[in-house]
């Protein structure tokens, strides 16, 4: 996620430098072409008024587009914000619940501890896991030449982050029972639930109402992956992509025809105006759909994406501290204005 409050003219540049060569050109090469059909007694003008309209047309279906693309990313970092604030309350029961309320219970202040900590740890990796599973490329996805895909996309091995991020955490048997399967955050989870099962019915560190409380909030992780994995699955309609980019791309094509008249009305000498002019509001029109695009998949590794990082980072030193820990890892920082 883009975090500066202003946005750099060379992360602009970077992004835009192709559509501004290609507008230049486009609007030198109408200018060449109406000239020259001018001499030859041809007038191929288009009246103003009729482009206009397109335009103002394009700009509302744009503008739909935009605010659609915009709530599926905020839906997407409200759901990650539900993650937190139940990460914090899972490591407050873990802490608060697994003890030892029982006379009977046979187990020590130790082995209490360190049923803790493989309780908070296991939600540590569930959190990771699920942020790597989000980051896996979409077969459906964006299809972009290198190039922008270079640039727009930040790197993110998944495949080198697994055993740092989420296996470090578990032991060494979950680690085999969720290595070959498909969905690792909804067995990670499924372990938890099994590890409570054990502790209920074979230690007693905890009873059924404690039990019943705990399961609660693992179902809440439950519905909050599946929210996740609706967005990541379920595309941006494809009508709404689509035709705003063969909308967007119709004016900016017909906008020389019509600029170079108006401006031909003035006089012969303000027709060149004409063609900085026309790049301009090309930019501009194609910027706002642009704008759409880099929204409508939160998860998809790109810079204005839900920083998925960052808030895995976050919830990791917060329930750590909780465990009293002292070597707590520093908190992600934006490397040129973004934030993972």
């Amino acid at each position: 996620m883009y975090i500066y409050r202003n946005i750099s003219w060379k992360v602009v540049l970077k992004f835009g430098w192709i559509n501004f060569v290609l507008f230049t050109i486009w609007n030198i090469l109408v200018y060449l072409l109406i000239h020259n059909l001018e001499h030859k007694g041809l007038n191929p003008h288009i009246p103003f008024l009729p482009l206009s309209t397109i335009g103002i047309a394009v700009a509302f279906y744009v503008g739909f587009k935009n605010n659609a693309s915009y709530d599926r990313f905020w839906e997407a970092r409200k759901i990650w914000g539900g993650i937190v604030n139940y990460s914090r309350t899972w490591a407050n029961q873990v802490l608060s619940f697994v003890t030892h309320h029982s006379e009977n219970t046979n187990v020590s202040d130790e082995e209490v501890k360190a049923i803790q900590k493989d309780l908070i740890y296991t939600h540590i990796a569930w959190i990771n896991a699920l942020r790597l599973h989000l980051r896996k490329p979409n077969p459906n996805g964006k299809k972009m030449s290198k190039a922008v895909k270079k640039a727009m996309t930040i790197d993110a091995p998944e495949d080198n982050h697994w055993k740092e991020e989420v296996y470090a955490f578990l032991q060494g048997n979950e680690c085999k029972q969720i290595y070959n399967v498909i969905n690792k955050p909804t067995q990670i989870i499924r372990l938890q639930a099994e590890v409570l099962k054990k502790q209920m019915h074979e230690t007693g560190l905890i009873e059924d109402f404690r039990h019943m409380e705990m399961m609660r909030v693992l179902e809440e992780f439950y519905n909050f992956q599946g929210k996740c994995e609706r967005i990541k699955n379920t595309p941006f309609p494809r009508q709404y992509s689509y035709f705003s980019k063969v909308f967007t791309w119709i004016f900016i094509i017909l906008l020389p025809f019509g600029l170079l008249g108006q401006f031909a009305d003035m006089g012969h000498s303000m027709e060149l105006i004409a063609i900085p002019f026309g790049v301009l509001i090309s930019w501009i029109f194609l910027t706002m759909e642009t704008v759409g695009d880099s929204s409508e998949d939160p998860f998809d590794n790109f810079i204005n994406d839900v920083p998925m990082t960052a808030l895995c980072r976050t919830i990791e030193r917060d329930l750590r501290e909780m465990l009293g820990e002292i070597d707590i890892p520093p908190s992600v920082v934006a490397q040129d204005g973004i934030l993972m």
